[in-house]
């Protein structure tokens, strides 16, 4: 069953953390992230749900984390999502290796994979990140971050990998299902593309699946929960929803997410994907210069605020830079 459009490209990407305060640290003050909203996960409220982006966390350029204080060591291996990929401007990538090897990440040389240049590194928790130099990327990343230039920003999300014990199910469903169209491929890897926002950037609208006799994954910290692609609108994803039941895939109702509306659903090889909106965005309920200051609730978690709040570990989230109050 074909489609009738293709996701407009990657909305967001959520990964599992073990300390929320280190989470911050790193994804803000080395990667020079925005935190653009801290909030809880809505199903576990007595656990964070932090957002990391560009200045108003668009759609395409975030990461998020639900950083649960003792969970167990995820492990890498088939049905997960193994690599979450970043955008940098090629001029920044022996930049970014050299903060790196200065700052003590876990990182490695930087490795050719067909056109592209990629730089993988590793998160406090082990979560892999990949740093892609794509020349004509037109997002401008945060700018707002002290230690990061506005020249070497990361500019959004590029790809994910998916690791799969077979390829063929997982494909029919990318291909036929959603209707991503086949991208260059490697010698480990087929890329599937999605359609990009028209008149937009092409950026972030790509998913590797690699093929891998590995065992299975464990999600758990260091690991992705679900990745999640875009909607224009709640009626293209009702639409999508629609289509996904008549072909015999089991699908949430649509979520009010407060940001975005979603519906989860599982491709064959077990990773969990999300079709959310691009709107209604992060200003909806704190102003663009106070994102990720504050904590915030939607209307209906705000009566237990307090006892929400008392569950929390408290978080030193960095405040807005002299720059940033100026603009």
């Amino acid at each position: 069953m074909a489609a009738a459009v293709a996701p407009h490209g990657l909305h967001h990407v959520t990964a599992i953390a073990e300390d929320p305060q280190r989470n911050v640290d790193f994804y803000t003050t080395v990667l020079g992230l925005r935190l653009v909203k801290r909030t809880v996960n809505f199903d576990a409220p007595d656990t964070y749900h932090l957002y990391y982006g560009d200045e108003s966390g668009k759609p395409s350029t975030l990461l998020t984390f639900f950083p649960w204080p003792g969970v167990d060591q995820g492990r890498q291996g088939t049905g997960l999502t193994t690599a979450t990929a970043f955008s940098i401007p090629p001029e920044a990538l022996g930049w970014w290796q050299t903060r790196f090897k200065d700052l003590g990440v876990d990182a490695d040389a930087p490795v050719a994979r067909s056109d592209e240049e990629v730089l993988r590194l590793r998160d406090p928790d082990g979560l892999v990140i990949e740093l892609v130099a794509s020349d004509g990327d037109s997002r401008s990343g945060w700018d707002g971050a002290a230690a990061v230039p506005a020249d070497n920003a990361i500019r959004g999300l590029f790809s994910v990998t998916m690791t799969e014990q077979d390829l063929d199910p997982t494909a029919e469903m990318l291909n036929g299902l959603l209707g991503m169209e086949y991208g260059h491929n490697t010698t480990d890897r087929t890329r599937f593309m999605m359609s990009g926002q028209e008149g937009g950037t092409d950026d972030g609208t790509a998913v590797d699946v690699l093929p891998s006799k590995a065992s299975r994954g464990l999600q758990a910290a260091g690991t992705v929960h679900h990745i999640a692609f875009r909607a224009p609108d709640r009626e293209t994803q009702a639409r999508w929803r629609l289509e996904l039941i008549d072909a015999g895939i089991q699908v949430t109702e649509i979520l009010d997410r407060q940001y975005f509306t979603s519906i989860y659903f599982r491709e064959p090889g077990g990773v969990l994907l999300e079709i959310a909106t691009d709107q209604p965005g992060f200003t909806v309920d704190e102003p663009l210069l106070e994102l990720g200051q504050h904590l915030k609730l939607p209307p209906w978690l705000e009566p237990n605020r307090e006892q929400i709040q008392n569950s929390l570990p408290t978080l030193r989230v960095p405040p807005p830079t002299p720059e940033e109050v100026d603009r």
